[in-house]
């Protein structure tokens, strides 16, 4: 039969070992099978939000009543998976991810996702990283260092996520329209190292995320059934984690976990996409603006509310629950470095407490900080142990309560120069950048860029009483933007794409309608 998936360009000998005829056609297959439904899960969204807008919010879903009341477990955890007390993220870049893999922690997240700018070249070459990750011969030399990098014995568990639903792969066509990344994503992964994996004793896992509802959940499970039974494997090789980072999925996660229960092994609390997807979600709501991005923190009511209702669905169904990430760079200042420390020590902290099994890291010299809490502070591989009794009554107004704070000058300002940088960027192909002592992702640029939006949509004061206007942006953004440049320099600024990226940020937070992702009008610009 004729491949009907069509390349944009033609392939390098590096894509070509990653397209192989059989992978390919095994990808071709799950395109054809499950895009179109994909399509109606898109639709769906869509429509939720419109309800969202004028004037519904987020709930409990009445009809799902019995599948929250029933007792039920998922399958049972694989062993290797019942220990993710610390876990590191990164891009699949070669060097970040030998690095990540040799780092002091249970498992490392290899992401496809907002930590990865998907230029073409960047998602090709992270198949081929992560082959030969599952190999276990995985080297890099440094051309500009000259130091070389090797996978240690023992490397972390690597668990692989792949693209959100709403992204497409404009690389490759079926019936001239491009292809759904996630699928991209997953089967070539899949591919490429089940073998290799099932020879190691292990399954095939994955992170998957932004889900909004449990059907998106159910169409990720009739993927993954489809995938076993054509490559004649037993059901559960293949496991997944959701991301509960947005805020319709806070209220389907006893439904997604039972609509995966052959797959599932654990929710994650994606935090800052969730803090973004609450500002997206309830944007036409008035009485539902956030302060400043930086006063958003944990501690919050209806973000500690999230976090001890994941953990106590979860555990009643025998998945592991994770936390967020810490996303501070450790500082050579030694005080300042004490300063962050004390801020990741206490935030983990409160997770270990609220009874998370697990938790993130960006960066590998927070490791022994964060070991300490949830390595050696807890009693075992997991707390699955920690039920939640008490936490009966967290109730939908608790989840949607916004939380107390100033809009200020300062954070405006802070908002647009992270975004302008970061979106600077992710358009020359980097996902994952430190920017003024945070290892910073996409879901940054989010928060900074929807809040704009949303004060200037409401008509919001700061806290000097200056109304945020489309003009009072852009005077803004031009003064930021001059900053950067001086701080960065002519020759960077001229050299990076920073022109592009300011003109991006001045038309998605500028928009009558809110851009549901920066990264859709970006991709566009990508190579």
């Amino acid at each position: 039969m004729t491949n009907p998936l069509v390349f944009t360009h033609t392939l390098d000998e590096h894509a070509k070992s990653v397209f192989s005829d059989e992978a390919t056609a095994f990808l071709a297959e799950l395109v054809q099978e499950f895009r179109p439904r994909l399509f109606e899960l898109l639709d769906q969204r869509k429509r939720r939000q419109q309800a969202y807008d004028q004037g519904n919010l987020p709930d409990f879903d009445a009809n799902t009543q019995a599948i929250r009341d029933s007792e039920w477990q998922i399958a049972e955890l694989p062993n290797d998976l019942k220990k993710r007390r610390l876990e590191i993220t990164g891009p699949v870049d070669r060097k970040m991810v030998i690095n990540a893999l040799n780092a002091n922690v249970d498992c490392y997240m290899a992401d496809f996702e907002d930590s990865q700018s998907p230029t073409w070249d960047g998602v090709i070459n992270g198949q081929i990283n992560l082959r030969d990750a599952n190999k276990g011969d995985m080297t890099y030399d440094d051309p500009t260092s000259g130091k070389h990098y090797a996978v240690n014995q023992h490397p972390a568990l690597l668990i692989a996520r792949v693209r959100g639903l709403h992204l497409p792969e404009k690389h490759i066509l079926l019936d001239d329209q491009p292809i759904p990344g996630a699928l991209m994503d997953f089967a070539l992964y899949f591919f490429h190292n089940y073998q290799q994996r099932l020879q190691n004793g292990t399954g095939v896992y994955y992170y998957l995320p932004k889900l909004e509802h449990s059907d998106e959940a159910k169409w990720w499970a009739d993927v993954f059934h489809y995938t076993e039974k054509r490559f004649n494997l037993k059901t559960s090789t293949i496991r997944a984690t959701v991301l509960i980072e947005t805020l319709p999925a806070v209220f389907q996660m006893h439904e997604i976990l039972y609509r995966m229960r052959d797959h599932i092994a654990a929710l994650n609390c994606g935090r800052w996409d969730y803090i973004f997807s609450y500002i997206k979600t309830l944007k036409a709501h008035p009485d539902r603006v956030l302060p400043d991005r930086q006063m958003v923190g944990m501690d919050k009511p209806f973000l500690n509310a999230y976090s001890r209702l994941l953990v106590k669905t979860c555990h009643q169904r025998g998945a592991l629950a994770m936390g967020g990430m810490a996303a501070f760079i450790p500082s050579k200042d030694a005080e300042q470095n004490q300063q962050i420390l004390a801020k990741v020590h206490a935030d983990k902290t409160l997770e270990r407490d609220n009874g998370h099994d697990g938790t993130w890291i960006a960066h590998p010299g927070l490791a022994d900080t964060v070991r300490e809490i949830f390595v050696d502070g807890i009693d075992g591989d997991n707390q699955l142990h920690v039920l939640r009794e008490q936490d009966d009554d967290i109730t939908q107004s608790l989840l949607l309560q916004p939380c107390d704070g100033e809009r200020t000058e300062q954070g405006m300002r802070m908002n647009i120069r992270v975004s302008l940088q970061y979106i600077a960027a992710w358009l020359d192909g980097k996902g994952c950048v430190p920017i003024y002592g945070l290892m910073e992702d996409a879901a940054t640029a989010e928060i900074s860029r929807t809040s704009i939006w949303q004060w200037i949509r409401h008509g919001k004061t700061l806290s000097n009483g200056t109304r945020v206007t489309r003009e009072l942006f852009r005077e803004y953004l031009q003064q930021e933007a001059d900053a950067v440049r001086e701080e960065i320099g002519d020759k960077r600024w001229q050299d990076e794409p920073f022109a592009q990226a300011k003109q991006l940020l001045d038309e998605i937070t500028t928009a009558d309608q809110l851009v549901d992702f920066l990264t859709l009008p970006g991709y566009q610009k990508l190579a």
